[in-house]
């Protein structure tokens, strides 16, 4: 479902960097996890990096390194660094979150999407 706000994708160099930032609905309180996946072209989706409400952080060994994941709770939001771009960073990139939903004695939890951004990187 596309529920979260996403952005901050963009047309860069190689070499160059960008920030994206995705927040989560007011409803769903500090979710127990964020995180990208990417899609290129011809390509199946893949995590690149996520973070928990905790801050523990995992990334995919392509971007280790260049790419670092944190959070600000207070504003429900993620942020994704992406440094020394390449090209084969290029991908629309989808924000995901996962979490509880509500604030009664036993919320539900849901993972919800963002729309994607695109992310270009020329050689």
């Amino acid at each position: 479902q596309v529920r979260l706000l996403e952005s901050g994708g963009g047309l860069v160099q190689s070499g160059g960097s960008l920030r994206l930032s995705c927040t989560a609905p007011g409803n769903m309180r500090g979710p127990n996890a964020m995180g990208w996946h990417r899609q290129a072209p011809e390509k199946q989706r893949e995590l690149v990096a996520a973070i928990s409400s905790g801050g523990l952080t995992q990334y995919a060994d392509s971007v280790k390194g260049r790419f670092t994941i944190s959070r600000d709770n207070t504003k429900n939001t993620a942020y994704l660094q992406m440094n020394n771009l390449k090209p084969e960073d290029t991908a629309v990139y989808y924000c995901n979150a996962f979490g509880a939903v509500g604030d009664g004695p036993t919320p539900e939890f849901e993972e919800y999407w963002g729309q994607g951004t695109q992310v270009t990187v020329s050689s």
